[in-house]
């Protein structure tokens, strides 16, 4: 019932989202490209946004969100904004918790060489999400729908740089793949195709493109009966909703397909039935699953939402071999310099399960260097190294400290 309510609310906001004054988004000067450089955390963009001319903020930019959200309410506080409506959740999710939010109106939205006014926001009354945390840099919203219905999005991973182009001003590359792609309910989709092992016949699947989650690919094994989750598989963390963290398991595929580009051996995540997939982006259109950053990042992308394509090229990371979380050990950031590291899951069996740490450890040291001189990145890297690779961490525990080396190990 909890859940049938939260998509109630979801289509209530876009509801009153679409009745808000008309997106307004153009280029400064009247230029036909403008080019941003962006930074990539865990496969997501950050960009740099101005809200209202006045506060300079940094956004995720996703393709899989309509309206634009603000995860912390004491920043549009700071703007005196007024706000609409306000909307309360029931708990769903890990931590069963209400989620209070807010309609507010009239909001410009400013990147470089780019100004939009009269856009409505989402503004959650705290940050549910801690995208800082678990990124391990300063985010404070989300933008989506409104920059990609108005431009040609080009999306450089390797450069990152985010190129926008006006539709009339765009000529595409011979040397990208053209793909069709579906635009509904403000999303893009793709059809494309699995293979669950060698010799099988190829499975067709609906694939969301979103460019706001981190994973590869996912699928819900309930949406048909021809998908299934594979007898070998991990319980694992597949990120963070709404309402907490959100669970699923984690195997391998013998092949995936995008338009004429393959690979093979690739990591695939499931939802368990408890879990939301994102509670910000459902709806009602059906689909299999997600494609996320960890498959887009191999390429140069271009979203032509307003003539349903896009273009693929590959990028320097298009052969890299899919990879997962194989020392077990989860770790979020905190602190107001986020260079404090905290341990937040350890997955049964895993090297960093065997090897004695624990939920709740604080990380002092990776491989001998302070975790003070680090940053979330490095320490993920250096837990998620290549199979066989040694680590030695010191961490606190309660007035204790404990210190182990261990050595990486893939357990699918």
């Amino acid at each position: 019932m909890k859940k049938s309510y939260y998509i109630v609310f979801i289509l209530l906001l876009y509801a009153v989202a679409a009745h808000c004054q008309t997106l307004g988004f153009k280029f400064i000067d009247d230029q036909k490209q403008v080019r941003i450089p962006f930074e990539l955390h865990s496969n997501l963009i950050v960009v740099p946004v101005i809200l209202n001319n006045q506060l300079p903020l940094r956004f995720i930019l996703d393709t899989g969100v309509r309206t634009t959200i603000l995860t912390e309410k004491a920043y549009s506080d700071i703007l005196d904004l007024e706000y609409n409506k306000k909307y309360i959740i029931s708990g769903i999710g890990s931590e069963n918790r209400d989620i209070e939010a807010y309609i507010t109106n009239g909001v410009t939205l400013s990147m470089p060489g780019v100004k939009g006014m009269g856009h409505a926001m989402l503004v959650l009354e705290e940050d549910y999400l801690e995208l800082r945390n678990y990124l391990g840099t300063e985010v404070h919203g989300i933008l989506g729908y409104e920059v990609f219905s108005r431009f040609i999005v080009k999306i450089d991973y390797d450069n990152k740089v985010l190129i926008l182009t006006t539709p009339e001003h765009f000529k595409p590359k011979r040397s990208y793949d053209e793909i069709p792609i579906i635009i509904e309910d403000t999303k893009p989709y793709i059809q494309t195709s699995i293979t669950y092992n060698s010799g099988d016949s190829p499975i067709p699947v609906k694939l969301m493109i979103d460019s706001g989650a981190s994973h590869g690919l996912l699928l819900d094994s309930k949406s048909d009966n021809s998908l299934y989750i594979p007898e070998k598989n991990l319980d694992c963390n597949l990120g963070r909703g709404l309402a907490g963290n959100l669970q699923g398991k984690i195997a391998r595929i013998q092949n995936f397909k995008i338009g004429n580009r393959s690979w093979d051996d690739v990591l695939i995540t499931f939802p368990t039935s408890s879990s939301l997939l994102d509670s910000i982006k459902r709806g009602d259109v059906f689909r299999n699953g997600s494609i996320g950053g960890e498959i887009l990042s191999r390429f140069k992308v271009i979203f032509d939402f307003p003539g349903e394509r896009i273009y693929l090229k590959k990028g320097k990371d298009f052969k890299k071999k899919f990879s997962y979380n194989i020392s077990g050990i989860n770790v979020k950031a905190k602190g107001s310099r986020l260079n404090s590291f905290e341990i937040t899951e350890v997955r049964p069996g895993s090297s960093g399960d065997l090897a004695g740490f624990k939920k709740g450890d604080t990380i002092l040291s990776i491989n001998n260097v302070a975790s003070k001189s680090l940053n979330l990145g490095h320490i993920i890297g250096m837990l998620n190294a290549r199979e066989n690779k040694r680590v030695s961490i010191t961490v606190q525990r309660g007035g204790e400290r404990y210190s182990a080396t261990f050595r990486l190990h893939s357990q699918i």
